[in-house]
């Protein structure tokens, strides 16, 4: 059963605008990844981290109906004083303090897989594969791989 985290780009993607194909394409992967999870063939573990970023989205709606989603959320990681030691080795490879924190929640929960719609941080993840304890992955490319 893949354990899986999604960052809140990916849980912003279903209520981005859908009418590039992309995006779309992105946000029918997401919800479909959500499905999996709710029914119980797939592990979500969300962190502390999703749910502040959350609670700083500017969009009332919107933060709204992303707080919604992490109901589903199998698991939420606390970010423990090394998951911030890791993330600041991370930020010095590039990644943004947010992304850095949500890949070390994500590589102290062991999960599968690291889903982000985020086209810098898979980029960045892609020159440090070898130091990242995680996958990380697109979500329509990583579910189309999957099913």
């Amino acid at each position: 059963m893949p354990c899986i985290y999604l960052d809140v780009c990916c849980l912003n993607r279903p209520f981005d605008d859908q009418r590039q194909e992309r995006i779309r394409l992105e946000a029918e992967a997401v919800l479909l990844i959500l499905g999996r999870c709710e029914a119980g063939a797939w592990q979500w573990v969300s962190s502390a981290v999703v749910e502040e970023e959350v609670n700083n989205t500017p969009s009332r709606e919107r933060r709204s109906r992303v707080r919604n989603m992490l109901s589903g959320a199998y698991h939420t990681v606390a970010l423990a004083d090394t998951a911030i030691a890791r993330a600041q080795e991370l930020k010095a490879m590039g990644f943004r303090i947010y992304d850095a924190l949500h890949l070390a929640c994500a590589e102290q929960a062991t999960v599968d897989v690291f889903l982000t719609t985020d086209d810098r941080v898979l980029r960045i993840a892609t020159r440090h594969t070898a130091q990242l304890k995680v996958r990380v992955a697109n979500p329509l490319e990583w579910l189309l791989e999957v099913i």
